[in-house]
């Protein structure tokens, strides 16, 4: 059995990174993973200090049915939907989580020690539907440490708005394009505007950007590899950490106007960029890739259970790999248009697939709860 020291020592690389000021977040939550009191040992021996959730990692660990019996045995005598069995089970979860982060949530003054949890991905083209969500799921959890996930459509800019408005800190989630994040931090800015013209304490509220990564070397690497020249598959692989990386220069633009300047002063906080699906893909690929490549202070990286692991062990943390490769970044996309692969259809693709992936995910978990609580002799509706 790994003793605490050990695990400590194995996690050099993730000490290096956190130093670097990246906040590391675990991209997983599970009962099991609460209960075993694995969560913990990753916040006390990993330096994890956060963890997401979205609609395909509670599908599998609620469709796996470990850990949940008691509670839906429980929600089938009450006669409960299947919408509110699964509402029940995902935010006790994530309150469980919450209440184990405490600890780092209030030694980093909220800074991390969150837990976030998704609206249902079906009101992802419905503002005022997700805006209703995410004050439910907020006073579900019921803790000061949960950040309500908003995924960044059209639909969900002003829902953005609305709910920082109210002082809910958000997680923004499928954020792919340069122009979409832009409108994600204004949207935020303006949340802020509107809370501090209710009077409420902006140092309370706290927002990340989650700006997906290997999705988008993933559908620009088959188009360049159907291209097949020696000029498109020696761009592969870099279209992604471009566009993070130009992410970054959107980032400290938009945090060193005086618009932010005037917030900042009033007491509110950054909204930090999150890499997101930063597990690699391609085998082909350094499984760090996504974690050493992106390294910049002020910032988040959520990595699946695999990607902590081969961090721990392997990553090549060597400080900041972000600030200054803009010029070599906008090259990288330019010449990826120049071969004719369109990065604005790229963008929009993926966050059409990502909306309609977490939307599969959740009718999934549904079905599975539903066929749970009718094998308990309740007809769920």
């Amino acid at each position: 059995m790994i003793t605490v020291t050990e695990a400590t020592a194995a996690a050099e690389p993730l000490k290096r990174l956190s130093e670097a000021g990246v906040s590391i977040w675990l991209d997983d939550l599970s009962r099991k993973r609460i209960a075993s009191g694995n969560l913990a040992e990753l916040i006390e021996t990993q330096h994890v200090v956060g963890v997401t959730t979205n609609p395909s990692i509670f599908q599998a660990a609620i469709g796996s049915g470990e850990g949940y019996e008691e509670q839906l045995a429980d929600l089938a005598v009450r006669g409960v939907t299947v919408e509110e069995a699964v509402r029940m089970m995902t935010t006790a979860d994530v309150r469980a989580a919450a209440d184990i982060l405490r600890p780092v949530y209030d030694a980093t003054d909220g800074r991390d020690g969150r837990v976030s949890i998704e609206v249902d991905p079906r009101l992802a083209h419905n503002t005022a539907a997700t805006v209703a969500e995410a004050r439910q799921l907020a006073w579900l959890v019921d803790r000061p440490n949960v950040m309500i996930k908003i995924p960044a459509t059209e639909a969900g800019l002003p829902a953005i708005t609305e709910v920082i408005g109210q002082g809910i800190s958000v997680n923004v989630t499928l954020i792919f394009s340069l122009e979409r994040y832009r409108q994600v931090m204004d949207a935020y800015l303006a949340g802020l505007e509107k809370a501090r013209a209710a009077g409420l304490d902006l140092s309370a509220i706290h927002s990340v950007a989650s700006f997906f990564v290997s999705r988008v070397d993933t559908e620009i690497d088959k188009r360049l590899t159907k291209l097949g020249t020696d000029e498109a598959l020696a761009l592969k692989g870099r279209a992604a950490l471009a566009n993070a990386r130009l992410a970054y220069e959107a980032y400290e633009k938009a945090f060193a106007s005086e618009r932010w300047s005037a917030l900042e002063t009033a007491g509110a906080n950054r909204q930090r960029p999150l890499w997101a699906s930063t597990g690699v893909k391609d085998p082909a690929y350094k499984d760090t890739l996504y974690v050493d490549e992106l390294v910049a202070p002020g910032t988040v990286n959520t990595m699946p259970e695999a990607t902590l692991e081969a961090t721990a062990d392997h990553g090549g943390i060597q400080g900041d790999t972000v600030t200054g490769g803009y010029e070599q970044a906008r090259a990288d996309l330019a010449a990826v248009e120049r071969l004719g692969i369109s990065y604005d259809e790229v963008v929009q693709q993926l966050e059409d697939e990502g909306v309609a992936k977490f939307e599969t995910a959740w009718q999934d978990l549904l079905d599975a709860v539903t066929k749970s609580l009718n094998s308990k002799g309740v007809d769920a509706e």
